[in-house]
């Protein structure tokens, strides 16, 4: 029969899914793999052509490690919460649970129908309370833990209260709040249950705290810096601005040096890695305090600093007047060049230092600032903008009076949110100065600082003299001892990295297991886990401004008595307190979902030990470079997380990642005639006449267009008003108009794989995805190459079969030119797959078939290890063959991958040019271990030769050996 690809793939797919051909076992005496996609969130579209690529080419490395004898595990599932599916909620009423089963039965049906060789058995779904148990029950974790500096890991905050009874704060070096309190054992004992809390939140790797977030009001809700663009949300076009929120966060920045030097240790693309380093952004530098001018409202206190050693505070976030800026610098050997300073608008001083004359201004200017993005501010170099405070702070070594300013260029939450501004030593403080005419002191170099104090100051001040002719790092050093000695400053490592933020004010998200007594956050009970999203009448913000889980009824706690983890008693048997409101962010289910993977259905764990330490780790990982300061980040610190609590034995998640290119849209255009009046006609013409006419260009549904030519008809029926339209042709046809652009619905470039299947099938559409091009890299798609593959696989499945389409394969031994090219595409598809270069092996394939058309190949010794060879690829039409073939009844997964055999390769006949009077008539093949005598003979003897002698003797014969046979007559 003919090449039935329809039959053949829905029967194999039906095969695999009854027996469960791809199921992974968590002990096996094979070697394990584990490979692993980037799981999809479950839009209501669908899957387009773009969405399979990297799904394709890991499912091809599956199925060869099968091949090469290794346990592989290769599943998939769905990041299920999300903001799509809530907003098609708000706009329906519609569950968003319904809309997620949808889209997840939509992406179902089409994964299956590309052959995929997933363990399906071990499907996960964000969504789904069974797995965001295991996401809440992690969250407990980090609540319940702090960063030991000196340990350098995560310890049980149940550690850091012993401590505090037993020595009070003292010797604590642990990553916190900036202030923490200093007491002793006794009184930490004194302190009330409420007190030891509220400053345990200090320590706590997940904790509350007032932080800048991305604030969306049509969204209602929290956004991500990469969901911002150009001061509006991504989805939907939305305003966005800076607003000041109570926000849960996560510690992420006590991980920053593990989180460095693991990039080290891992196979991932250079461009990745150094994305992640410059995200994390490790300075060594200074901090220095600039006093303010105006007294101190309070007397120093003593505090214990996030570095863990004592150091003055003037009560900042206690309610009382600051009495100093602080600042972070990489160059602290300038500040003799300091000539102002300058804070971000969302400060905390702002409103302390602006004076009433400034007032206007600065209210001005920070409303300006809420309508730009964290990273807008940050990529913005040229906008000069800023506005002054009307105070001052004092420069802690010279004395001199430095102007407070502000300017969007600072962050609040990049180091102290406060820069101490060197216009001669930095371009955008010397852009900056010279726009609003503040001075600019010169600085020659290190060695040689141009600038006297005051000598009637009072004696702390000094001027530069101390460290001219100093080097960098002598100068500095010499700097910072004298700002020690003052205490108005230390050495200090900074990252730019900041603490993640770690909720979300929307309904369809992961419920935090949090309750709420005197204003302050307490875990729920394990026992009490899942904690189920409640049902709501509308999945908007509450009247009041509360996030949508405000609308529950009866969304409270209660405590039936139980113990808080530091021992207060709770109120009453039945005492109710009020849930968190704010959801998890949709970065938290996807940062451990790999472990679910490797034990899915376990309800006593979120995997067992056993499947953590026979999987370990995932060994190839696919999946796109924009999640890399993301989900890849986030995924590297929950796993050092869980790796310092001993529930996993890995430090890094990933060893091996690749990030799969963009399949970008291929687009097409009509082009509508313009009447004299400028209106557009409901005329179209054809691209090479355009020059001809007044014409707009608009985007046409690439599915009814072939080789850039549109079929009118189908236009015609596309959209109602076109049903009437009429064409300028050029040759009788209506060419379209071509530019490569992001594959999207508004640009009617978007491709159904469901489609191409139909039309050509599976094993076609996997091959044309990887024959595109490079794995890594972008490329357009261009539907008019498919049908090239498809020929391929038609007369790959030629070779098995007579003219009539009967099987036909024999038993006879194979010749060497077959097994030649044979042992050719063993080894060439090897090297490929191992070093990812799929594109090439689909060439080599077609070169492989064309080769064995040639030499009329039917042999069972050549087509079984060739189609083994291929499975990988094309699974389907290889599964068929294999049973064609007379193998026992089963799956090609089972079989073993060929064995290159290079002696095959090896070049024992030469093809021998034959010349008459220097003038090259023929070809002889003969073996080269031949003697020139014996090779003589052989050409003489030669059919070919026989004919171009026409009877005459050569008067002489001149053999090469190896080279050329020269017949002189």
């Amino acid at each position: 029969m003919d090449y039935q690809f329809q039959k053949i793939e829905k029967d194999w797919q039906k095969f695999w899914a009854e027996n469960k051909t791809f199921r992974a076992d968590n002990q096996s005496g094979k070697p394990k793999y584990y490979v692993l996609d980037m799981f999809p969130y479950p839009s209501g579209a669908g899957l387009h052509v773009g969405h399979p690529l990297g799904y394709i080419a890991s499912d091809i490395f599956a199925r060869y490690k099968r091949l090469k004898g290794f346990n592989v595990l290769h599943p998939m599932g769905y990041d299920s919460f999300g903001l799509p599916a809530e907003q098609y909620a708000i706009q329906t009423g519609q569950h968003p649970s319904v809309t997620t089963e949808d889209n997840i039965a939509t992406y179902r049906r089409q994964l299956d129908q590309i052959g995929f060789s997933f363990d399906w058995d071990r499907e996960v779904r964000t969504s789904s309370p069974d797995y965001y148990k295991w996401t809440q029950w992690i969250f407990m974790q980090l609540f319940n833990s702090y960063y030991d500096k000196d340990a350098d890991k995560a310890q049980s905050i149940a550690k850091l209260v012993a401590h505090f009874e037993s020595n009070g704060s003292a010797g604590v070096n642990a990553v916190c709040d900036e202030e923490v309190l200093s007491f002793t054992a006794d009184e930490w004992k004194a302190f009330s249950a409420q007190q030891q809390q509220a400053e345990l939140l200090k320590y706590r790797l997940t904790y509350l705290r007032e932080s800048t977030v991305n604030w969306c009001a049509a969204l209602g809700t929290v956004l991500a810096n990469d969901e911002v663009k150009d001061g509006f949300s991504e989805r939907g076009g939305y305003p966005v601005e800076q607003k000041k929120m109570m926000q849960w966060s996560m510690r992420i920045t006590a991980y920053a040096q593990r989180l460095l030097q693991g990039l080290d240790h891992i196979d991932w693309p250079e461009p990745l890695k150094e994305m992640q380093r410059n995200w994390i952004g490790k300075s060594v530098g200074a901090s220095v305090r600039f006093p303010l001018e105006a007294s101190p409202k309070s007397s120093p206190k003593e505090r214990t600093s996030e570095e863990g050693s004592n150091s003055l505070s003037f009560g900042e976030g206690r309610g009382e007047a600051a009495s100093y800026i602080e600042v972070f610098t990489t160059r602290v050997d300038t500040v003799f060049g300091v000539s102002f300073l300058v804070i971000a608008p969302e400060h905390e001083l702002v409103a302390e230092l602006t004076t009433p004359g400034q007032k206007a201004d600065i209210e001005t200017y920070i409303a300006q600032t809420k309508k730009k993005s964290e990273l807008d501010r940050m990529a913005d170099t040229k906008t000069v903008s800023g506005a002054f405070t009307g105070s001052y702070v004092t420069n802690p070594l010279n004395g001199e009076k430095v102007p407070v300013w502000i300017a969007d260029y600072v962050l609040a939450g990049y180091g102290t949110g406060a820069v101490m501004a060197v216009p001669s030593g930095d371009q955008r403080d010397f852009l900056f100065a010279k726009h609003f005419n503040l001075p600019i002191i010169p600085i020659i170099d290190i060695q040689n600082i141009e600038i006297e104090a005051d000598p009637t100051k009072e004696g702390k001040y000094i001027n530069s003299d101390f460290i001219n002719g100093l080097g960098y790092k002598e100068a500095t050093a010499a700097v910072v001892a004298r700002l020690e000695e003052l205490g108005l400053g230390k050495a200090k490592v900074n990252f730019r990295m900041r603490d993640a933020i770690f909720g979300r004010q929307r309904y369809w998200g992961e419920p935090v297991p949090v309750y709420f007594k005197d204003g302050l956050p307490y875990l729920i009970e394990e026992q009490h886990l899942p904690l189920l999203l409640p049902e709501i009448d509308k999945y908007l913000p509450t009247e009041s401004g509360e996030p949508p889980l405000g609308r529950a009824t009866d969304w409270s706690y209660k405590a039936e008595g139980k113990v808080s983890p530091i021992g207060e008693d709770l109120e009453g048997a039945e005492a109710f307190y009020a849930y968190e409101l704010s959801t998890m962010p949709g970065w938290a289910g996807s940062s451990w979902y790999w472990y679910r993977y490797m034990d899915a259905h376990n309800d006593q764990e979120f995997a067992s030990r056993e499947a953590i330490e026979y999987w370990k780790d995932v060994d190839l990982y696919i999946g796109g470079s924009e999640h890399a300061t993301g989900h890849l980040l986030y995924s590297r610190f929950w796993n050092k997380f869980l790796k310092d609590i001993g529930k996993v034995v890995e430090e890094e998640p990933f060893k091996k990642l690749i990030n799969q290119g963009m399949i970008q849209g291929r687009s097409n255009f009509v082009y509508r005639l313009i009447d004299e009046e400028g209106k557009g006609t409901n005329t179209f013409v054809s691209h090479g006449l355009i020059k001809e006419y007044k014409t707009s260009p608009l985007h046409v549904d690439v599915n009814i267009v072939e080789n850039e030519v549109l079929n009118v008809n189908k236009f015609k029926a596309w959209r109602e008003d076109f049903a009437d339209a009429e064409f300028i042709l050029e040759n009788g046809k209506y060419i379209c108009g071509v530019e490569v652009e992001k594959m999207s619905k508004s640009k009617f470039n978007v491709v159904n794989p469901d489609d191409l299947i139909a039309r050509y099938g599976a094993d076609t559409l996997r091959m044309y995805e990887m024959f595109l091009g490079p794995l890594e890299q972008s490329k357009p798609w261009n539907t008019n190459g498919i049908e090239g593959v498809f020929k391929f696989l038609r007369k790959f499945w030629k070779l098995f079969h007579d003219a009539d389409f009967n099987f036909n394969v024999s038993d006879e031994a194979p010749t060497k030119a077959e097994l030649k090219s044979l042992h050719k595409i063993i080894q060439k598809v090897e090297q490929d797959i191992e070093r990812f270069s799929f594109n090439t092996s689909v060439s080599s394939f077609m070169i492989a078939v064309n080769e064995l058309t040639d030499l009329k190949c039917s042999k069972r010794a050549i087509l079984q290890e060739l189609v083994i060879t291929l499975a990988p690829y094309a699974p389907h039409i290889c599964e068929e063959l294999w049973t064609l073939l007379g193998n026992p009844a089963g799956t090609i997964s089972t079989a073993a991958y060929p064995i290159f055999n290079p002696a095959y390769l090896v070049e024992d006949e030469f093809s021998y040019p034959v010349s008459f009077n220097g003038k090259m008539k023929t070809n002889v093949s003969l073996s080269l271990t031949m003697e020139t005598a014996d090779i003589e003979a052989a050409v003489l003897a030669n059919a070919d030769v026989q004919k171009y002698l026409d009877g005459k003797t050569p008067k002489k014969v001149i053999v090469v050996k190896g080279r050329i046979v020269n017949i002189v007559i």
